[in-house]
């Protein structure tokens, strides 16, 4: 008897704190952008951003625009991470491609590799808009970028200039 109480007690709270709780419970992002271009394009854009930021030279500045690093790349797939330029925590990154008719849909990705991390201040988030952005994509005809917080840890409070 004590054991169902005990599991029907967990499945409630369970249930609970994730209806309570805005974010998901692990830091990461989920993205889904839309681009009036040619997927070809938009996959030569971002992997030539995330090369373009490889090092530490823009860490000088301030923000992570910086230590970005390609693993792979194809047609419809790019794999890369960001190191923060102060802890040095190492975030996986994805970009899935889609042709769509005319345009092109594009779902990023952006998890810690940190067990423990919960909330990030939108640094999953600013991994992948600051490539998008950096790379000039945020101005193509038809873009448009859907995520929230429940699939995109502190979106609504992420500042991209720092983080």
């Amino acid at each position: 008897m004590n054991t169902g109480l005990g599991l029907f007690t967990f499945v409630v709270f369970t249930r609970t704190a994730y209806c309570l709780w805005p974010y998901s419970f692990h830091a990461s992002c989920k993205i889904d952008w839309s681009f009036g271009l040619n997927c070809t394009h938009v996959n030569t854009e971002i992997v030539s951003q995330i090369k373009k930021w490889k090092g530490p030279d823009n860490c000088e500045q301030g923000g992570q625009k910086c230590l970005y690093e390609l693993i792979f790349s194809n047609e419809t797939f790019i794999q890369a991470t960001h190191t923060t330029p102060v802890k040095k925590y190492i975030d996986d990154m994805t970009f899935h491609l889609q042709v769509n008719q005319k345009t092109c849909s594009v779902q990023g990705n952006s998890e810690s590799r940190v067990w423990y991390a919960v909330l990030d201040y939108g640094t999953n988030y600013c991994n992948l808009h600051n490539i998008i952005e950096g790379a000039g994509l945020d101005k193509a005809p038809g873009y448009s970028e859907d995520t929230a917080d429940k699939i995109c840890t502190q979106y609504t409070s992420a500042n991209c200039e720092v983080y």
